[in-house]
């Protein structure tokens, strides 16, 4: 493999699901993501899918009896969610209110509702966002903004 001058990319986000199935329903049904392939890894992954949000980009879902990288120690079921490293992650969508009320929609928690924030007077940066709890207690911010 040759080095590349290209910066990295995002590729992925992972999560891991208390409930494979719903969380899977969530992100297709509700977000408009499609699974792009589902598999599992014998005495390692469960179940696990990668979720494309159509430009590339996806959202890995693993099942609950995934063995994967991650930081820290998996939540007790009594325990309440707590933060972690991962503060949110962001969808760019072409109309903040509408992907909002389609998580809403499809079971997500409000966090804040659609507003307009400006980011910067010079040069002008101007968003509208939204943020929402997904299934498994993730964070979601929608943006939608010409200059970003």
């Amino acid at each position: 493999m040759q080095a590349s001058s290209t910066p990295p990319a995002f590729h992925h986000v992972a999560l891991r699901a208390t409930d494979f199935d719903r969380t899977v329903k969530f992100y297709t049904e509700g977000l408009g993501f499609r699974v792009h392939f589902a598999f599992a890894v014998p005495g390692r992954i469960d179940r696990a899918a990668f979720l494309d949000a159509g430009d590339g980009r996806y959202i890995e879902i693993f099942g609950t009896g995934s063995t994967v990288q991650s930081e820290g120690r998996r939540r007790q079921p009594h325990e309440e969610r707590t933060e972690g490293a991962l503060l949110h992650f962001c969808l760019r969508v072409a109309d903040t209110e509408a992907a909002y009320a389609r998580a809403l929609a499809a079971g997500a928690e409000s966090r804040v509702a659609p507003r307009t924030s400006v980011l910067s007077q010079d040069p002008l940066v101007e968003v509208r966002i939204a943020f929402v709890t997904g299934p498994d207690g993730e964070v979601i911010e929608f943006l939608q903004s010409e200059q970003m």
